[in-house]
């Protein structure tokens, strides 16, 4: 069920931002255009009944495999901003690492992206699974290869660093490699240490989102059939809206 605007509620957050900077920050997709565009029309409702100084909403990755329609969703994203003048980050997540990987020409990878979901992206966008890796490479669409290409590690905002995965505990953020930032769980999840940073990630699936002391976890298993959630982070609050 869809969470409107009018319905959001406000709890104490972990971090703060610069006050009249307001951070929508959507969790593993997977596949899911459809809620992910009613997302985009909750969100939009709740800046219009609540207008503020300055707005960027990011995705935290994970866009394709296990939902129905991969394909969809990378061409709403690589349409471009769903507001006019909205700032949109969007992150790159462990899928859409193996997937480019298998492009660069890792077969290790693209067996793995086969196993994990690809199948079903493939037939996503009308190619036949049982394709030789060789041909679905090829006739992957050029826009979408290169929306995926363009994918940022991190983002930071005021005391909150948004990643798909996570980071390594006693790493520092200049030296936290790529496989870490888009697929690290343990022991990142588990730890208590405070990272100098909150962390806002996806990539580790729970029913509710997780709001921690060191991180705020936003991926509630979209791609198996539970919500896709966005957080929105401003001052030092945080409210949900989940479809």
């Amino acid at each position: 069920m869809a969470q409107s605007a009018e319905a959001l509620r406000f709890l104490r957050a972990p971090g703060r931002l610069p006050h009249g900077r307001r951070v929508y920050a959507i969790g593993d997709i997977h596949g899911r255009r459809a809620k992910l565009a009613t997302l985009h029309r909750l969100i939009a409702d709740d800046m219009a009944a609540r207008p503020t100084k300055s707005v960027v909403l990011v995705h935290l990755g994970d866009y394709i495999n296990q939902g129905p329609d991969s394909a969809g969703v990378i061409a709403l994203l690589a349409a471009g901003p769903p507001l006019p003048r909205l700032q949109v980050v969007n992150l790159l997540g462990d899928h859409e690492r193996m997937l480019l990987d298998a492009l660069s020409g890792d077969r290790a990878a693209a067996t793995d992206w086969l196993w994990a979901g690809g199948r079903d992206a493939l037939a996503s966008w009308g190619l036949d699974p049982g394709l030789p890796r060789e041909e679905w490479e090829a006739a992957l669409p050029p826009d979408h290869v290169a929306w995926l290409r363009g994918l940022a590690l991190t983002h930071r905002e005021g005391d909150y660093l948004f990643v798909h995965g996570g980071i390594r505990p006693g790493v520092t953020l200049d030296r936290q490699s790529r496989d870490d930032l888009v697929s690290m769980r343990q022991p990142f999840l588990s730890t208590e240490q405070d990272f100098g940073v909150i962390v806002v990630h996806g990539h580790a699936s729970h029913p509710a989102v997780q709001i921690m002391a060191n991180r705020i976890g936003l991926d509630t298993g979209a791609g198996t059939g539970g919500t896709l959630t966005c957080a929105v982070l401003e001052d030092d609050v945080v409210g949900l809206i989940a479809v």
